[in-house]
């Protein structure tokens, strides 16, 4: 018993020392390992032969043990040999990316561990060389299981993931997903090593056709000094590539609209509409989006295998989807009937080139895209009947092209040197069918005056209010570097990860003439309009009286911006004893931030961020796992916010009063209420940088701390439990209350000059030191105290605990059950604000002005208190095999925002601040919203005819058809007088339908 006891101690120090050189600490890895234990005198080097090509020899210590490292994800033979003679052989060794497999030659076969071996003939599925918390679902699971085809909907197994209750999506059409508290922009991407994630808004990134993806990994926490720019959670894809046989296949699914529930119907929350008509039309019906339908097929198709044999692979994959329906937008649009159709096309290749034993050349290359076009139509929804054509909405196309280069060279048996380089180009293009730069856009004709109009709303053919650049997207590039050295008990790891990004001709400008306008109305003529903006009551002015006005809103913003993000870590992963691991890490970042002229405005220098860990093999065999972390994470400014506080932009509104309305919808007999006006002054002038940020601007950073445990039940079982706590340090937003910087400039004796930004970006919750420019031209400091600004505290907090039981996969079934308790509470979600549907990153509404942070302290938009998750698939007979997954997740806290008691609107934001009828609302104290439910089911048959190489599904997602309330309509009120809004309450957002999904897929 001691001598087994020993051989599984030596045995576990060398698989934690395979692990930690592959990667198994690190948050997107590549690549495995392989390490094991010969008996003395057995062999002296151990030869490892890829399907990839890739061969290594390495030796045989004077303990009796090998480690090879860094080695793609593939399938092994592994050779021991004696004095060049071949001794044993083990095949088919499989690799999961950052982990161990372990191949001894003391037992008799060969076992994939995922980390260390509890005994000879035994699977233990505990990894206990990992300090981080990540899931990784292989292509194998990713063939069973019943997903949608997204990196997104892979990324919800992870405990605590949740999909993000603003209705947010990448530029592709992927959900974006909420992690640990986190905002759903506040993640990163990655292919193979290569940061995808979206520069502009970091909204997703570009992600793998779904046959492509050989390993899915999502990091929750924890990862190495090695990476960082995310505070979330990181969706890592590691892509197939060719071995030395050449396999080929596809796949063609279908998701029909007969098999599509339609969506509930939406009514009117607060009461009924005032616009006249409108209740005696549609009574308090507001969309009857069920009208809407649409259908998707997709078909994959992939080839693999040499191009020369043992030394150069290749694999390459496509595929193309396509939706096409029609939606049935609110009784209050124009032309709410809309038939449009998305393509959706993917592809991605790899090259592989064993150049020889010791340097191995990846070259990848990878596309996401997707094109978008409609025609829009008016709609009878009296008598539910589609009428004539209205127009062309714009046509899009987003997503972009990526390739990169990676070089592993195998220095020395200890010494090994990796280094990537890539570019991701993205673009936004957008285009009106038929546009007319001669009509200008009329914005809500349903509010024009009825007895001008003959009751008829009038409005031209224009169909957009702005337009775009057709050049507009971003650019990116990313070099990475790497050096690890392996001493004694340590791995230690130098390098450098640089990262450029460039927004180019993004913005938009006012279609037609360069104006829009846009009628509203007021049910309190006599209040006024925008007191924030200087904008008194309409009854003050001719024809005004019963509420009825129009504004000329100009927009005019095209703009280049870039930002680099360089930084440079050290790592040592450190096996003090048998049992322990530590892995400690430093990494330090530097931001800038460069406007539109190119000079920088943003500079952020020494962030230090440590990360430490440990891993404790309590009984020193694999079965009981205690590990912990606690790091710090820093965030970049992503391009966007460069767009308005780094840039000329222009964005007024003028108020007027109206007497007349021409047969193309535009006002007539005008009365001036207001010159232009802009509630974040942007008046078109490019500020000085210095002036569009305060002072010594800090990163947006977070600190977390995990502890948990992983432990073996009997042979079959796994359970354990995870605590999180993470905590926001900094956060970065825009304030617009130049008012208040001009009354301290006052008490300072400083004059500002009229050419002032209005928005400035600053750490929120803290005071700031304002840069301004003041009558004589001169710049000058204006620091304020967070009291002076009306700010509380910046805070956002979240805890969780995590607690699962997994059944590894035996041959029959596999099956995993999660349970999450959390909180994320304070007064700011992060770089989204999801209650309000703002995604626009550092620029939502949140501390733009002390009054509207008042009563904000509560329960986050993104806060679900319980999770629970479970998926599995069960192999009934060698041909049919049934899978499911099952999500119940407790409702995010409603939200309400209103005017101040006495219909005040201190700052000019209309019904945004924490009060409804005159009772503070603090997020979360108006109860919360149900619980989601989603049930996807699954079945397949692989007839034994075919060999199992063909076999047909079918998924069914949303098997109850919950269509629970996701998002609501959170303002109180229409506008600053006090009118009620009957949408507070309204759904934004819901579930989606069931539907079902038919697939036909072949492998060869």
């Amino acid at each position: 018993m001691k001598r087994h006891d020993s051989m599984g101690r030596t045995r576990l120090c060398l698989l934690i020392a395979a692990a930690l050189a592959s990667g198994g600490a690190l948050a997107q890895s590549t690549t495995g390992s392989i390490a094991g234990q010969v008996p003395a005198g057995m062999g002296d080097t151990v030869t490892i032969q890829g399907s990839t090509g890739l061969q290594r020899e390495v030796p045989v210590d004077s303990h009796g043990r090998y480690v090879a490292t860094q080695l793609p994800l593939g399938t092994y033979t592994v050779t021991l040999k004696r004095a060049g003679a071949v001794v044993q052989t083990r095949d088919d060794v499989s690799l999961r990316v950052g982990a161990a497999t372990d191949v001894s030659f003391a037992g008799a076969a060969a076992q994939n561990l995922s980390g260390v071996n509890v005994t000879a003939n035994a699977l233990p599925p505990i990894d206990v060389t990992g300090v981080d918390s990540r899931t990784v679902i292989t292509a194998e699971q990713l063939r069973k299981l019943p997903l949608g085809f997204s990196a997104e909907a892979v990324a919800q197994l992870a405990p605590g993931a949740a999909g993000n209750t603003g209705g947010f999506t990448t530029a592709t059409g992927g959900s974006l997903v909420s992690f640990g508290g986190a905002g759903a922009n506040e993640n990163a991407y990655y292919i193979n090593g290569f940061n995808t994630t979206d520069p502009l808004k970091s909204e997703g990134g570009i992600t793998l056709p779904y046959g492509s993806i050989e390993q899915e990994e999502v990091y929750t926490g924890g990862y190495s000094a090695q990476y960082g720019r995310s505070d979330g959670g990181v969706i890592n894809m590691v892509g197939k590539r060719g071995t030395n046989e050449w396999h080929f296949g596809g796949q063609a699914s279908w998701e029909p609209a007969s098999a599509r529930a339609g969506q509930t119907t939406l009514y009117y929350g607060n009461g009924l509409p005032t616009t006249a008509g409108q209740v005696e039309k549609y009574g308090d019906l507001y969309d009857a989006r069920g009208e809407g339908n649409y259908w998707v097929t997709t078909y994959d198709a992939y080839l693999g295998g040499p191009l020369v044999k043992d030394r150069l692979f290749f694999f390459a994959s496509g595929e193309i989807a396509k939706q096409q329906g029609h939606t049935l937008g609110a009784v209050t649009a124009t032309a709410p009937y809309t038939d449009y159709r998305y393509d959706m096309p993917k592809w991605y290749a790899k090259l592989d080139w064993n150049i020889n034993d010791s340097n191995i050349l990846e070259l990848t290359g990878a596309s996401s895209k997707r094109e978008y076009s409609a025609d829009t139509y008016r709609y009878d929804y009296q008598d539910f009947q589609r009428g004539d054509l209205f127009g062309h909405a714009a046509n899009t196309k987003t997503g972009g092209n990526l390739w990169t280069a990676k070089y592993t060279g195998y220095l020395t048996d200890d010494l090994t040197l990796t280094a990537l380089y890539g570019k991701m180009h993205t673009t936004a293009y957008s285009e009106v069918a038929g546009y007319d730069p001669g009509l200008v856009y009329i914005g809500s004709p349903d509010q024009q005056n009825p007895a001008l109009n003959g009751g008829t709303p009038r409005y031209t053919n224009q169909t957009v209010d702005t337009i775009t650049s057709p050049g507009r997207g971003n650019r990116t590039t990313n070099l990475r570097l790497s050096l690890e050295y392996k001493l004694g008990d340590h791995t230690l790891t130098a390098g450098i990860d640089n990262l450029t990004a460039a927004a180019l001709k993004q913005g938009s400008i006012s279609s037609g003439p360069g104006y829009s306008w846009t009628y509203q109305h007021t049910d309190n003529p006599h209040n006024p309009l925008n007191t924030g903006l200087g904008v008194g009551a309409t009854a003050d002015y001719p024809n005004g009286a019963d509420g009825y006005y129009v504004t000329r809103d100009v927009d005019y913003a095209l703009n280049n911006v870039r930002t680099t993000e360089h930084a440079q870590f050290v790592e040592d992963n450190w096996q003090v004893t048998d049992r322990l691991l530590l892995s400690l890490g430093l990494r330090d970042d530097q931001f800038t931030n460069y406007n539109a002229a190119g000079k920088a405005y943003i500079k952020q220098r020494n962030q230090w961020a440590p990360r430490l860990g440990f891993a404790w093999d309590v009984n020193g065999d694999a079965s009981f796992k205690v590990y912990g972390n606690a790091g710090r994470y820093f965030l970049a400014s992503p391009l966007e916010p460069a767009l308005s506080a780094g840039s000329a932009e222009l964005s007024t509104t003028q108020y007027f009063t109206y007497g007349g309305i021409a047969a193309d919808g535009t006002p007539t007999g005008l009365t001036a209420m207001s010159g232009p006006v802009s509630a974040n002054s942007n008046f078109g002038q490019l500020p000085d940088p210095k002036t569009v940020v305060a002072k010594d601007l800090k990163a947006m950073y977070q600190d977390e701390y995990m502890l948990g445990f992983s432990k073996m039940l009997g042979t079959d079982w796994v359970y354990g439990a995870k605590a999180t706590r993470r905590i926001l340090r900094s956060s970065i937003d825009d304030f617009c209350d130049l008012d208040a910087i001009v009354a301290k400039a006052a008490q300072l004796g400083i004059t500002l000059g009229p050419d002032n930004n209005g928005c400035h970006l600053i750490n929120a919750g803290t005071g700031n030191t304002f840069i301004v420019t003041d009558d004589a031209g001169r710049l000058r400091e204006v620091p304020m105290t967070r009291q002076e600004l009306g700010f509380p505290k910046m805070k956002r907090n979240y805890y969780a605990l995590d607690l699962f039981l997994e059944h590894p996969f035996d041959g029959r079934w596999y099956g995993r059950f999660d349970y999450t308790f959390s909180r994320s509470y304070g007064n700011t979600e992060g770089m989204t604000q999801s209650d309000v549907q703002s995604d626009g990153p550092q620029e939502s509404a949140d501390w733009d002005n002390g009054p509207i942070m008042l009563w904000s302290n509560g329960d986050q938009g993104n806060d679900h208190r319980h999770q629970f998750k479970a998926f599995g698939y069960y192999q009934l007979t060698p041909e049919w095999l049934v899978s499911g997954t099952l999500r119940l997740v407790s409702g995010q806290p409603k939200v309400c925002l209103g005017l101040y008691p006495g219909n005040v609107d201190p700052a000019g934001y209309g019904s945004s601040y924490h009060f409804c009828d005159g009772q503070p609302t603090p997020p979360g104290s108006t109860g919360r919203l149900p619980w989601q439910r989603q049930l996807d089911l699954g079945v397949q048959y692989a007839p034994d005819f075919a060999a199992h190489r063909l076999a047909f599904h079918l998924d069914v997602f949303n098997v109850l058809d919950a269509q629970e309330v996701v998002n609501i309509y959170p303002s109180y009120y229409r506008d600053s007088s006090g009118s009620p809004n009957p949408l507070y309450g309204t759904a934004r957002v819901t579930q989606a339908p069931r539907y079902a999904r038919l697939s036909v897929t072949y492998d060869y």
